[in-house]
């Protein structure tokens, strides 16, 4: 039977295996938004919006990001700097594509905002190539 006062308790519930679950979900969900780099019936709505009129390499970029943004967090490496591009990217579109109204209307690229400060501080849990690349005890 589960503790019910471990689960109360201040402490963290399985952090590393959590965070590595929750950046491969959200690495799958930036490379389904990047895949659309990939298809010109996609992009082309894209060059309508009024943000990319006169910058139409933008949404390339953007979706481009996204994908390599989503590789990387998915198989946990270079996990703080996929962070930062998914952070860059979608705060971007938050912003300035978007009205910057994250309460309401941007609120879901928002998030992903969010969901990659978290990485950042955090760090990419277990089950990462980062956690063979930088050993933990190299790190201290």
């Amino acid at each position: 039977m589960y503790n019910m006062k471990k689960f109360f308790a201040p402490q963290s519930l399985y952090l590393e295996n959590g965070m590595a679950l929750l950046r491969m979900v959200v690495g799958c969900f930036m490379l389904y938004h990047g895949l659309e780099v990939f298809s010109a019936e996609k992009m082309k709505v894209y060059f309508e919006w009024q943000p990319f009129k006169d910058a139409s390499w933008l949404p390339y970029l953007g979706k481009a990001l996204e994908f390599v943004a989503g590789l990387l967090l998915t198989a946990g490496l270079l996990t703080r700097l996929a962070a930062l591009l998914m952070i860059g990217t979608l705060a971007y579109i938050t912003f300035f594509v978007g009205n910057g109204k994250v309460w309401y209307e941007d609120q879901h690229p928002f998030l992903f905002v969010l969901l990659g400060l978290v990485f950042v501080f955090t760090g990419p849990g277990n089950f990462a190539l980062d956690n063979m690349l930088f050993k933990k005890d190299k790190m201290n």
